[in-house]
């Protein structure tokens, strides 16, 4: 661990990412090699560093997300904070963290952000570990404690997401009702019903139709919409939903 890094407390980032189809979350791959078989494992974590010395969390989780994807400027915010005397105690958390010159007996604060990013026009990669995209519902067995972490995360997002607009971070700029539509059903884990679901959205003044409609589609091209974020704050009432039903 660098000198300038805090030992004792980190970051978690949860990057959910929505491709029309399912919710996924970035994952980096954590591969350790070991002339003995027994111990050399290969397996996933969510995104994290520790901090730097003199470092905000909110600094912090913002580096972190740059340095792993290269993205600025999209939605972060802090969802928990993990702190259990035994969140290290997993037998690969152990031999990972005396591995890279760590003491596993030495706990650590762990921040929860999670973040909103657009997966159908932005390609994360990041080097010094691979890094994908996964469907949140086939996430399992994670590094450290990262399963709960995730779960929180989920939780959270799932909280605000009934309570401000933060669903169109996760669309291009330009999208459908359907593709909106099917972006909350994935999110809340629910089936929506069409009719009412487009009701709502068509009397929200936010949400404004274009003289637009889809390209390159098989299937009959559907109108296009957009998120007015000036719209919504000058509008906005103290609850923000659709209803879901």
């Amino acid at each position: 661990m660098n000198e300038d890094t805090n030992p004792h407390i980190s970051i978690d980032c949860v990057i959910f990412g929505f491709d029309f189809e399912k919710l996924n979350v970035l994952l980096l791959e954590r591969r350790l090699e070991h002339e003995d078989p027994s111990i050399a494992f290969c397996d996933q974590s969510l995104v994290g560093q520790h901090i730097k010395l003199k470092e905000s969390l909110d600094d912090a989780a913002a580096r972190i997300l740059f340095e792993t994807t290269g993205l600025t400027n999209i939605y972060l915010e802090q969802f928990y904070a993990f702190g259990a005397p035994d969140r290290l105690n997993k037998e690969r958390a152990k031999i990972w963290l005396k591995s890279i010159g760590r003491d596993p007996a030495v706990q650590v604060i762990t921040i929860g952000y999670f973040s909103l990013v657009n997966t159908n026009t932005v390609q994360v990669s990041y080097n010094p570990r691979h890094a994908s995209w996964c469907d949140v519902k086939k996430v399992e067995n994670l590094a450290f404690d990262h399963d709960q972490i995730l779960k929180k995360g989920l939780e959270a997002l799932r909280l605000k997401i009934k309570s401000e607009p933060i669903a169109f971070e996760l669309l291009p700029q330009k999208f459908t009702l359907s593709q909106l539509q099917k972006l909350y059903e994935v999110v809340l884990d629910i089936n929506i019903d069409k009719r009412n679901f487009r009701k709502k959205a068509l009397q929200s003044d936010y949400i404004v139709a274009l003289s637009e409609k889809q390209k390159d589609v098989l299937h009959k091209p559907a109108q296009l919409f957009m998120f007015s974020r000036e719209i919504y704050k000058a509008t906005k009432k103290e609850d923000f939903s659709f209803n879901f039903k």
